[in-house]
């Protein structure tokens, strides 16, 4: 890729105007309400109990396997099927860099798929062929935390991971990769990248600064709030509102929190409920202020509109996160864990980031992306590289890893976003 200055600005511009169309990040992030719906009817009546829905172990899961001596066994085949997400790796005419110095440097082929659109989609494809003991044909897939990452891990269907085969990982992972609630001991995850959901906002419309989360519930801005269609962001932002911790909470703390989005849906408050298209909302001034993504106000600050401001309201803001993870049965593991310690290398994950611009898992990238790819505007970025007093503030989201529980969240959240 050519690193020039200017082309690296245009770059970045280009890349971010790219991705503002494909609008792939909610995807990433969302368990879709009515995919979420299906799956718990289904569930009920059957089918989806073959599909390990339920996250009870079964013969086709990771559980009766002596890992340390499985990986011993195990060597390297010269071949990586890697699923991943449009737009979400670094492109230099349809080529990406970072996979092309790894095949340089390993001899390994990467079959690199962009084919993963949204967690629930893919997770109903890949389910049915790991329940019944079969390879869905990938040894890396990238996918979000949340109600699919929990029960890949419930019913046994990864591969723990080798850790002796990580030392670039042990070496460089930052906090934002190595504090996983849904993942406490890292057996089967490794952060590919991460964002912050805050509030996003126009301050010549808000009239000065926002610093609190109370202001989404204000009636001072009726009409000028944007709220997000997805219920973990919606209920995670109650939560806070009211002083709660979201990973701590009860479904006594869920009830208070469906009591005052109703409130504030039924004063006006909220004009939308948005989808990815929030961000156009901002920049059109359709709304004030919105529940946002991180990396969507980075990418629209270089895109044209400086104006737009981002903030982790005093109460905090939700931290997400998206891991590559192996596949029970994966035909290629070691290539694939060969990938996950390439990728931790500061020289290539500034390859990566500077063009995904999202919360780097990797602090030691920054100073290559400013020195070397000379592009301070990422570098110098809280959004990508948070300081440790931003980090303070953010929250895990909560872990719904039984039906029961995913069932009681969503029955109290996808009736306020729906009405």
């Amino acid at each position: 890729m050519d690193r020039s200055k200017e082309s690296a600005r245009s770059g970045i511009d280009q890349a971010a105007w790219i991705r503002g169309l494909t609008e792939a990040r909610m995807s990433r992030r969302s368990v879709l309400q009515k995919a979420g719906a299906a799956a718990l009817v289904l569930g009920a009546s059957g089918p989806l109990v073959a599909c390990g829905i339920t996250g009870t172990k079964n013969s086709n899961s990771n559980s009766n396997v002596d890992w340390t001596a499985w990986w011993k066994k195990q060597k390297r085949a010269g071949t990586l099927d890697f699923a991943n997400w449009p737009l979400y790796i670094d492109t230099d005419n349809g080529k990406h860099p970072s996979l092309e110095a790894f095949t340089r440097k390993t001899g390994i082929k990467v079959n690199y798929k962009a084919v993963i659109q949204d967690n629930a989609e893919f997770f109903s494809k890949i389910s049915p062929v790991l329940q019944a003991g079969d390879s869905i044909g990938y040894d890396l897939i990238v996918i979000s935390n949340g109600w699919q990452l929990n029960q890949l891990i419930s019913n046994g269907w990864l591969t723990p991971l080798d850790k002796t085969r990580l030392p670039n990982f042990k070496r460089y992972a930052g906090k934002v990769a190595t504090t996983l609630a849904y993942d406490p001991k890292l057996t089967y995850s490794a952060v590919w990248q991460a964002g912050v959901t805050g509030i996003g906002y126009n301050p010549e419309l808000t009239g000065g600064p926002i610093d609190s989360i109370e202001a989404l519930f204000d009636t001072k801005y009726k009409g000028q709030v944007g709220m997000l269609s997805d219920d973990d962001e919606v209920g995670s932002a109650a939560l806070l509102a009211l002083g709660i911790d979201p990973p701590t909470s009860t479904y006594e703390d869920w009830q208070k929190a469906a009591d005052l989005l109703t409130k504030q849906r039924d004063q006006g408050i909220v004009r939308q409920y948005y989808d990815q298209s929030y961000i156009k909302a901002l920049q059109n001034g359709d709304v004030a202020l919105c529940q946002a993504y991180s990396g969507d106000i980075f990418q629209s600050n270089n895109s044209g509109y400086p104006n737009l401001k981002f903030v982790v309201p005093k109460q905090g803001s939700m931290l997400w996160r998206d891991n590559c993870v192996i596949p029970l049965n994966a035909a290629h593991p070691v290539d694939a864990i060969e990938w996950i310690n390439f990728y931790y290398e500061p020289k290539i994950e500034a390859m990566i980031e500077d063009w995904v611009n999202y919360i780097c898992p990797v602090p030691a990238a920054q100073p290559v992306i400013r020195n070397q790819l000379d592009d301070p505007a990422v570098a110098d970025s809280p959004l990508i590289f948070p300081p440790p007093s931003m980090l303070k503030r953010l929250h895990e989201y909560p872990v719904n890893a039984t039906p029961e529980t995913h069932q009681k969240w969503t029955g109290l959240f996808d009736p306020i976003i729906q009405s």
